[in-house]
């Protein structure tokens, strides 16, 4: 494709590296606004002696305020864990458009988000039953309900590409169907549990499918962050395996991509990622979808820019979005996967009406 093509498809497009420094600068803008604002406020000035400074030794508690404790304790473990679970979903986003050649596409299409709904659900529903009020934790703080949800997706995510692979090779257009199969029926499942569930329980699990980082702990930022880095390198080294199939698996084929490795590992990555971000946050929709859609606009479809970009515009994304759904209520919260949907179903429907109809 000339310049004169990509000028075409990509009007809004910037040099390196504009937008990844100005997505940066409004990341780290948005970490400070979410560490400030909330029920308690926070001065400038304190948050950076907060920060800059170490922590109060444990032999003298008077030296805790109560700004510390918000903050290091509520408010940073959260801001962290929105800016990583948003970049997972963007980086999954990213490289399920390119697995599907759809820039619609989004990561639940492979049926993780709808396994983990049911397995998240199943924990709620058989530890209130079997009234197991203290959650089970693991060496990595993971509850009962994100370990339900975990176990959930996996299983979700090996029975659509067990369907879809046949002899070895796995059918894209297959893989597609099978995930909207599977969600189906598990969704159906799901809300079946819901039907016969008490208020506590019911409200419990609602609570949970709109998605929310109230609990979020620095042990569990350690882990999302470590997974994604892990996926961020292994997603980058493999750019041009990724440009290369936007232009179709036999054409990716022939210039030398091992097209069927490749889509096991990216089916795979995509299914560690979207699952750590439902294990801790519950359901949170179209940020895999707007932001690598948007972003193509500003750097284009090669995937050694759109990764990183999507990374830092999916965190950014979410972090602002965490801030409003616990300020703009205040002292009342919103779930954060309520306003994300908020926000992408108009956007859904404005792509869908934009784009090209075909006879």
């Amino acid at each position: 494709m000339n310049n004169a093509s990509r000028r075409t498809h990509y009007p809004y497009r910037l040099p390196y590296p504009y937008v990844e420094l100005l997505l940066a600068l409004a990341l780290l803008a948005a970490l400070a606004l979410a560490l400030s604002q909330g029920t308690l406020p926070i001065s400038t000035h304190t948050l950076l002696s907060e920060l800059l400074s170490k922590w109060p030794p444990i032999s003298s508690p008077t030296a805790i305020t109560s700004a510390h404790l918000v903050l290091w304790h509520i408010r940073l473990p959260r801001a962290l864990l929105a800016a990583c679970i948003g970049a997972l979903l963007a980086l999954c986003g990213t490289v399920t458009q390119s697995l599907f050649r759809n820039p619609l596409a989004d990561p639940s299409l492979i049926g993780i988000s709808a396994g983990a709904s049911a397995g998240a659900s199943l924990a709620i529903a058989f530890g209130t039953t079997l009234n197991l009020a203290t959650p089970l934790t693991t060496v990595w703080g993971i509850s009962r309900i994100s370990f339900g949800a975990a176990i959930g997706g996996l299983g979700a995510v090996l029975l659509v590409y067990r369907i879809a692979t046949r002899q070895g090779v796995t059918a894209i257009t297959t893989l597609l169907l099978a995930g909207l199969a599977v969600s189906t029926f598990v969704s159906s499942l799901t809300q079946l549990l819901s039907l016969f569930s008490d208020d506590t329980t019911w409200r419990r699990l609602s609570l949970w499918h709109l998605g929310n980082i109230q609990n979020a702990t620095l042990t569990q930022v350690s882990l999302t962050t470590l997974i994604l880095g892990g996926l961020l390198c292994f997603f980058l080294r493999s750019h041009r395996s990724l440009d290369a199939l936007l232009l179709g698996t036999e054409s990716a084929f022939s210039l030398g991509v091992k097209t069927q490795q490749l889509q096991r590992r990216l089916i795979l990555a995509v299914a560690i990622g979207v699952g750590i971000t439902v294990t801790f946050a519950g359901i949170i929709a179209f940020i895999g979808l707007m932001v690598p859609h948007c972003l193509r606009w500003f750097v284009g479809p090669t995937h050694k820019r759109l990764l990183i970009s999507s990374a830092l515009g999916g965190a950014l994304l979410l972090v602002l979005s965490d801030t409003a759904a616990r300020t703009v209520l205040a002292p009342h919260e919103l779930p954060v996967g309520l306003l994300t949907t908020l926000l992408g179903a108009p956007f859904f429907i404005l792509l869908l009406v934009q784009a090209p109809h075909v006879h």
